[in-house]
């Protein structure tokens, strides 16, 4: 009895095992698990997941390439070339199944679903715009400001869109658009080349007016500088009068004190340079006429010394004659 308890027991152990080996799954980091649970999807988080009750869905883009005939204002015929990708929206995972189904190509299927949505907003733009006002940026733009409604509906995310061609489909109104583009070019790179000269000119302008600036406020400082200089030079200049006529004043009263002395002692006239002359020349020649020369400033007193000249003189007859 215990055998046959130990091999159910076994068996079970075994078949548990393999139950498992079977039907768990270990989730890859780029894998998305889908389950249902009463109606609405959700996904798995955990790492382990039973294979027959989850939809595993790889987080791939998938891409699109679209070449649409579209007609633009006036039933003008246009050819886009739309390069692009999708990937499956976890904020629209119940579109996403209700479009593609339960199946690991549920994402392809959406895309390709979706890609009719993206060709009907193109040829909706360009039914809306001139030929010539049709531009890769504006259908980009126009696209981009919709790709919630492509979630919405198809649960899929529009990761990366590019307009590859853009081109009317007859050949005359291609090459009247392409000359018109080539006139707008050099218009604009006359324009520009125009702007250039103007530019270069007020450049030139405010560049000289710069330099006269500058010069005459060099000017303005060379002339500040010179009349410091001339009131240092002035100022020196009135300062060495100053010295000369207090030299003057100085020799003029050392004069005048001599005078004084000289008036009060006739006879220190005989210490004088002029008497020293006089005498020199009577001992030279006794009966000669003795001239005796004064420089310019002996004149200005000499009246003054040839009177006391004449005093002495005077006092020296009225003492000999006493003898």
């Amino acid at each position: 009895m215990e055998i046959i308890l130990g091999v159910i027991l076994g068996v079970i152990i075994v078949g548990g095992a393999l139950l498992v080996f079977f039907e768990y799954r270990i989730r890859q980091p780029d894998v998305l698990v889908l389950y249902e649970s009463k109606g609405q999807i959700g996904t798995r988080k955990g790492v382990v997941y039973p294979r027959h009750f989850s939809l595993p869905l790889r987080r791939v883009t998938s891409p699109i390439q679209l070449t649409i005939e579209a007609t633009a204002a006036g039933n003008l015929g246009v050819l886009i070339k739309l390069v692009g990708s999708f990937a499956p929206s976890l904020e629209h995972i119940q579109s996403l199944i209700r479009v593609g189904g339960w199946d690991p190509e549920a994402v392809a299927r959406a895309a390709s679903e979706a890609q009719v949505l993206l060709q009907g907003l193109v040829k909706e733009y360009a039914e809306q715009s001139e030929i010539h006002a049709l531009t890769t940026s504006g259908i980009l733009e126009y696209i981009n400001e919709r790709s919630t409604v492509i979630e919405e509906k198809f649960g899929v995310e529009l990761i990366s869109l590019a307009v590859e061609s853009l081109e009317p489909t007859d050949p005359e109104i291609a090459d009247a658009l392409r000359q018109q583009e080539q006139a707008r070019l050099l218009e604009q790179t006359e324009r520009l080349k125009q702007q250039a000269r103007i530019t270069a000119a007020q450049a030139k302008s405010e560049a000289d007016e710069e330099t006269v600036k500058m010069e005459h406020t060099l000017e303005l400082k060379r002339a500040e500088m010179k009349k410091v200089l001339l009131e240092k030079e002035s100022a020196l200049a009135h300062q060495r009068l100053e010295d000369e006529l207090a030299r003057s004043r100085m020799r003029l009263a050392f004069e005048r004190e001599e005078l004084e002395v000289l008036k009060n002692s006739p006879e220190l006239l005989m210490l004088t340079p002029q008497a020293a002359r006089l005498a020199e020349a009577s001992q030279n020649l006794r009966n000669a006429r003795t001239v005796v020369s004064f420089t310019p400033q002996e004149l200005a007193h000499g009246s003054e010394i040839l009177h006391l000249f004449q005093r002495l003189l005077e006092k020296t007859l009225e003492a000999k004659e006493g003898a």
